[in-house]
């Protein structure tokens, strides 16, 4: 009778201990750690859309946003809020959040019901089975599926800065293409008026077969290039409205400004750059909860090593006579599994490895990030450096050439094809000028990536816990 009253207060102890540490669902569906980051690094707004009015809202803020000209932050944010890939990177966090209360579970007892009839007797036997492995490392096993959880946070704010950061980079190749399709256009404006003037002035004498031919040639390349610009700005609008999550009925090249903003004034410090990536990179923090897990599940290895399966049976047998009275037994049946040749070293040893090597592979990645946020620079750097160039000395030093080429033209003091070919290198030196700016702005953004994650320099922290902890301490 002890045994069975012990069995019994046990039974609900646990019962209760583990039912207070079951972790539930949260009420944003483990969005707040995306939303925060996207609010402090990118100053956007996220949502994972899970109903209805989840996607009116989204729809209506989209189609607000479309009504008006189109800038780069209003472009990242259609992105974000429309982007179907993003969404499946939302629902995959989701996922992870089930998989994670899923494990919070502790393990429940198994019932087995047993029933035997016979002429003399009916026993009916109860048996309550729970592994006291499995309820020993539960807590541990808990946690490591809270890090999980994490990880599934971060990398989901990882790839929204990787959709924003693609996005800022289309919408820039968008409308520098634009902008130097217009500028091809002017130039070959001028190149066929002056060939049709040419052909006007050949049929009197003018001038010459060989003037004639110099301006026909020119006006025909620069109708090639027109042909090339305008297809490269087809692509970029289409690269753009794939990335805006954009059916197609809506044509984003009409809502693109004519030209790209102006060089900022103050240029970043290397040093609040390299701090900064140490400081805010998402993969790195991926990295260090992959280490923390990996140093939980190695400890609970380490602890569990030498036991592989401990079952504890709590028995209650009520055992009933026909025509007489009854009576009730108890009592507990342990049994348990040793292996029977490594004793749990190769498990260990892997585990130790396992956690070295992501020890290893984050200061790897803590090298590299701090690296590629110096190339990030460089390359930031040296852009401006050159769009600013242009924009200084190259562009009024090309207008003064053909300026004055044209008035020493007039003065019959050069011949027309010194003519066409200052012509010809002024509209070569503005689309250098609009790609010189166009590279920084892809530099800048390519900076930005560097520093929070998700661009194309950033990698993802792999997995490298090959089980779980449930495998770890029941296989």
């Amino acid at each position: 009778m002890f045994s069975h009253i012990w069995a019994r207060a046990l039974a609900i102890a646990s019962a209760t201990l583990l039912l207070s540490a079951c972790k539930t669902f949260s009420p944003d569906g483990g969005m707040s750690t995306v939303a925060a980051i996207a609010g402090q690094g990118l100053n956007k707004s996220v949502v994972r859309i899970s109903s209805e009015e989840d996607a009116s809202l989204a729809q209506g803020e989209v189609a607000r946003r479309l009504k008006a000209p189109l800038s780069a932050d209003a472009a990242v944010q259609i992105a974000l809020l429309n982007n179907a890939g993003l969404q499946a990177a939302y629902n995959r966090l989701g996922i992870a959040e089930a998989v994670m209360v899923q494990a919070s579970r502790p393990p429940l007892p198994t019932f087995s019901f047993d029933r035997v009839s016979t002429s003399i007797e009916l026993d009916i036997e109860r048996q309550i089975v729970a592994s006291i492995l499995s309820l020993a490392t539960w807590p541990a096993r808990s946690k490591i599926a809270g890090v999980r959880f994490e990880q599934a946070q971060l990398r989901a704010a990882e790839e929204t800065l990787r959709v924003a950061a693609e996005t800022r980079k289309a919408y820039i190749r968008a409308v520098a293409a634009r902008q130097i399709l217009a500028a091809l256009n002017s130039a070959k404006a001028t190149s066929d008026a002056s060939a049709a003037l040419a052909e006007k002035l050949t049929q009197t004498g003018a001038v010459n077969t060989l003037d004639h031919a110099r301006r026909q040639v020119l006006a025909s390349e620069m109708e090639a290039q027109v042909t090339g610009a305008r297809q490269q700005a087809n692509a970029t609008g289409e690269r753009l409205t794939r990335l805006l999550g954009l059916w197609g009925g809506t044509d984003v090249n009409r809502l693109l400004p004519s030209a790209l903003p102006p060089l900022p004034g103050k240029s970043r410090s290397l040093a609040s750059v390299e701090q900064e990536a140490m400081d805010r990179r998402v993969d790195l923090a991926v990295a260090r909860l992959e280490v923390e897990a990996l140093a939980r599940s190695y400890g609970l290895t380490d602890k569990t090593r030498l036991i592989n399966v401990l079952n504890a049976s709590g028995i209650s047998k009520t055992q009933k006579d026909k025509g007489g009275p009854s009576a009730d037994g108890g009592g507990f049946d342990i049994a348990f599994e040793v292996p029977l040749y490594d004793f749990g070293r190769a498990r260990v040893r892997e585990a130790e490895q396992r956690y070295s090597e992501a020890l290893n592979q984050l200061a790897e990645m803590a090298v590299n990030a701090r690296s590629e946020a110096r190339e990030a620079y460089g390359a930031y750097a040296a852009t401006r450096a050159i769009a600013a160039q242009y924009e200084r000395d190259v562009l009024p030093l090309r207008q003064t050439i053909s300026d004055q080429t044209e008035l020493q033209y007039n003065a019959m003091q050069v011949d027309a094809f010194a003519l066409l070919e200052a012509a010809r290198a002024n509209a070569a030196a503005k689309v250098a000028s609009i790609e010189a700016k166009r590279n920084f702005w892809l530099a800048s953004t390519d900076l930005s990536a560097a520093v929070l994650g998700g661009g194309s320099l950033s990698q993802e922290a792999p997995s490298l816990l090959a089980a779980d902890a449930s495998g770890t301490a029941s296989d």
